[in-house]
């Protein structure tokens, strides 16, 4: 995961044995020998043994085969990477089953059930990232269903649990009636939003973080989303039947994070990557990705246009310490979903990072596309001389040596921008960086209007994955997960819109951590909105909902509380990060569980005024 700096998990896996593991003690053997160095001691920010334990071995076996670990895991067969996954689990040998294998026919709906009424024009739906075209994740009070004395008597309709995983995948769409939400381990759900039963399930060839996107096509209702190896899916919504698929990008690191936006037949696809990670290893040739968007007919899957958001391709550079090849400009990757201005023929994106010398120019910045052709229009970055990957964790010179700039902060952008216009008609495009920072910017030429340090920086710090806007204001939830402890981290901020002031904050919960390991009270996760009220997960696993005149904190549940599930799966909930809470149709949707350092889960948790 990156937006959100180093939370990769790494594993020094090169050099394992050919011959299959087949029990525990060759997984000990093999963690002992390739693992060790760096979770015990050696990249002190990376998760330990003890957070590992809490994982599955299906969670950790997903991370060496498509999430995290992949590169260092594709040299190993499925046996050895389940080996290694059933000990680092602390799971017993052959305790490792497919997903889908677990969940009892129960849980899947009647068939008048799984079949429910097509909403038309009620407007009770929630359609991808933002909720709309321009990110601004506000839901309207009709379509939300909820008003402001509702949210105090929320409490807990259902609960689904995801197989196999230790951490949330993509966020929820809900659209005619029925809910659609991607797994870490590949799995693309639809299920009934009222009841939580199961409609149909699709297997994709990776995991998905990727919020899925709902469109009409000439001929059915389709449902898009993209997975950890690059590639977009579009799905019959009415049986959950593969359309189209089509792979963006041949890099062994490029991934899709961020949701697909739709308009008018074409879908606008985000390409970032995991190469940040690879870039830990010294014998790894770093850096070599680009960030890109891609333009698909979203009948066929063609691809109409790809823009780099590097126009220039790598080429060697320099050799590191040890005598690997080195390669830039690389980076820039787009980890949020295209922010989209159809009226103006524009499209907008934020970027991270460089992940190598030289620095790119487009790296943290914020640009504009035409929507048409792909063309650049302009860019504006916020931080210059911003060139990291993880080997600048490592303790020792050698083990630093892909580390481009130690020194460097690692501010990426994680959240899409958002564009919002005032009641006298000034336009804004408002970006939120990891740096703190608040920024907003004529859209017509990304000229600055007002900025504002909204929090600290850090490398999980400052603005990660996602603030609210309505008409009036910006609300923006802070991390510094990191670099503050529990109880400091975290808190919440309104800023005006005409001039960037604050108009309240309220600071970070304290005393929900206590010693539970991976718990924070930061809130890295994107901010939710309906009129009057403002949602905000933490990592303290606590779903909070604020005020928005004041930000006094009206509604408070732990997601964290052991619940049975509707589909029979053994599930927990944890931190809050990444998705931001759904809501449609008077109902609250949330994942619970992020892991990658922080406290693993893996409930779908559905909260309504009338409950159970």
């Amino acid at each position: 995961m990156k937006g959100m700096g180093f939370a990769f998990i790494v594993f020094v896996l090169a050099g394992f044995s050919s011959a299959a593991a087949q029990d525990a003690s060759e997984g000990e053997r093999l963690y002992k020998q390739h693992c060790a160095r760096c979770h015990e001691g050696s990249m002190p920010r990376l998760p330990s043994r003890e957070t590992l334990r809490q994982w599955t071995p299906e969670a950790i076996d997903n991370s060496l085969s498509s999430f995290a670990m992949r590169r260092q895991g594709a040299a190993l067969r499925p046996a050895e990477r389940r080996a290694v996954a059933e000990y680092v689990a602390g799971a017993p040998a052959g305790s490792y089953r497919a997903p889908l294998d677990v969940i009892p026919m129960t849980a899947y709906c009647s068939q008048s059930a799984g079949k429910p009424a097509s909403v038309s024009g009620g407007g009770s739906g929630w359609n991808g990232w933002g909720a709309n075209l321009q990110n601004t994740r506000l839901q309207s009070r009709e379509a939300s269903g909820l008003t402001t004395p509702d949210v105090p008597q929320l409490k807990l309709k259902w609960a689904f649990g995801f197989p196999g995983v230790s951490a949330s995948g993509s966020q929820v769409t809900v659209d005619g009636g029925r809910l659609f939400v991607g797994s870490r381990n590949g799995i693309m759900y639809s299920l009934n939003a009222s009841t939580g039963c199961i409609i149909w399930t699709f297997e994709a060839d990776a995991g998905i973080r990727s919020t899925p996107v709902v469109g009409a096509l000439a001929d059915a209702q389709t449902v898009f989303f993209g997975d950890a190896h690059a590639q977009v899916y579009a799905l019959n919504v009415s049986d959950g039947k593969l359309r189209w698929k089509v792979k963006l990008d041949d890099h062994l690191d490029a991934m899709i994070t961020g949701a697909p936006a739709l308009h008018a037949g074409r879908l606008y696809v985000p390409v970032s990557s995991l190469e940040e990670g690879s870039g830990a290893m010294p014998s790894y040739e770093c850096c070599t990705f680009r960030g890109s968007v891609v333009s698909l007919d979203a009948a066929s899957g063609r691809q109409l246009w790809k823009t780099h958001t590097i126009p220039d391709a790598p080429s060697p550079r320099a050799k590191n310490r040890v005598g690997t090849q080195l390669w830039g400009p690389s980076g820039a990757a787009v980890w949020s979903s295209p922010t989209l201005d159809p009226d103006r023929n524009r499209l907008y994106i934020t970027t991270g990072d460089s992940y190598s010398n030289p620095v790119a120019p487009s790296s943290d910045a914020i640009m504009a596309l035409a929507m048409d052709t792909g063309r650049l229009v302009w860019v504006r970055q916020t931080l210059a001389g911003d060139t990291w990957n993880l080997g600048c964790l490592e303790q020792t010179p050698e083990g630093r040596a892909n580390c481009p700039d130690a020194k460097a902060p690692d501010f990426d952008f994680g959240s899409s921008p958002v564009l919002t216009t005032l009641a006298n008609g000034q336009r804004l495009l408002l970006a939120g960086q990891k740096s703190g920072m608040l920024y907003a910017l004529n859209p017509d030429d990304g000229k600055p209007v007002w900025e504002i340090r909204a929090g600290d920086g850090g490398v999980l710090g400052g603005i990660e994955w996602g603030f609210a806007v309505d008409g009036t204001s910006a609300y923006v939830a802070l991390s510094s997960a990191f670099e503050k402890k529990p109880g400091d981290a975290g808190g919440m901020v309104a800023v005006r819109l005409a001039n960037g002031e604050t108009q309240w904050r309220t600071p970070p919960a304290k005393d929900t951590c206590g010693t539970r390991t991976g718990c924070n009270s930061a809130q890295p996760g994107a901010v939710t909105a309906i009129p009057g009220v403002i949602f905000s997960g933490s990592l303290d696993g606590h779903l909070r909902a604020y005020e928005s005149e004041t930000g006094r904190i009206i509604w408070d549940i732990d997601t964290t509380s052991e619940v049975k599930t509707i589909n029979g799966v053994t599930a927990r909930g944890g931190s809050l990060n990444g998705p931001g809470a759904t809501i449609a149709g008077g109902m609250v949707y949330v994942n619970s569980g992020y892991a990658l350092g922080f406290m693993p889960g893996n409930l779908l948790l559905a909260y309504s005024v009338d409950g159970k």
